[in-house]
């Protein structure tokens, strides 16, 4: 029973008392009330694309509307080949047809909330792996109508973390306010990227653990993220995300 009780208290000191404390910072902002009145124009994030003679890929996030953006952010992938002369972007939402293609502007704000970019491949290492993106969001298994649950997936995160796992030369990992990164495709509740160097073990996204090269040591529970990164130090705390050491 004591190591019960020990056990619960790095369980609500770790994960619990973070996700509050940001709640609470979160709630004392100014919001907008509702989707209408946000703001979803460009953010001026990236540069215009006729500035980009390559190709590029971003992969971004910005922190998600209302309450949900305490603890959470909603993230898209943004690509472009070399000389094309637009962005094309790529994400999933919880309406209509999930999996959408350039729904709003490649670095627009979300809720008001200005959006950054996660990681970016550029160069001739971009224009190889952006056939390779495509072909994963096409064969991604949630994309029709019903195929979105908010909690704990497959939701927008859900559906860029899988392109990232089946497309693992990007290098990038979401951030860990990333909520339903972790839900892994076909109810699986073991899986190890494409190239060998992360490893995921995911109860439905409930909980779960992931470990390797690119993601550290990280602990899910209930979506919320604690962790550590050694190859980019870092410590990984629920509700704030990725602390650059």
């Amino acid at each position: 029973m004591r190591r019960f009780r020990r056990l619960l208290t790095v369980m609500l000191f770790i994960f619990l008392v973070p996700a509050l404390v940001s709640t609470g910072l979160w709630a004392l902002a100014d919001r907008p009330t509702s989707w209408r009145n946000a703001d979803w124009g460009p953010s001026g994030v990236l540069t215009p694309a006729t500035s980009e003679p390559g190709a590029v890929i971003h992969i971004m996030s910005a922190r998600a509307g209302g309450l949900k953006g305490a603890l959470a952010v909603h993230s898209w992938i943004v690509m472009k080949r070399a000389g094309a002369g637009r962005y094309e972007r790529y994400e999933k939402v919880g309406w209509g047809d999930p999996v959408r293609h350039n729904a709003y502007p490649p670095d627009g704000n979300w809720y008001s909330n200005e959006p950054f970019i996660v990681h970016t491949v550029r160069g001739n290492e971009a224009e190889r792996l952006i056939p390779k993106i495509e072909e994963a969001i096409a064969a991604y298994p949630y994309s029709r109508r019903g195929g979105y649950r908010i909690w704990p997936g497959p939701n927008s995160n859900s559906f860029v973390a899988y392109v990232l796992r089946e497309v693992p030369g990007i290098g990038a990992v979401l951030p860990p306010i990333a909520v339903g990164r972790d839900f892994l495709a076909g109810g699986r509740l073991f899986e190890i990227d494409r190239d060998g160097l992360d490893l995921h073990v995911s109860l439905f996204g409930l909980a779960g653990v992931a470990a390797g090269v690119r993601s550290g040591l990280e602990f899910n529970l209930f979506g919320l993220v604690t962790g550590i990164d050694v190859a980019h130090p870092a410590i990984k705390i629920a509700g704030f995300g990725r602390i650059g050491l």
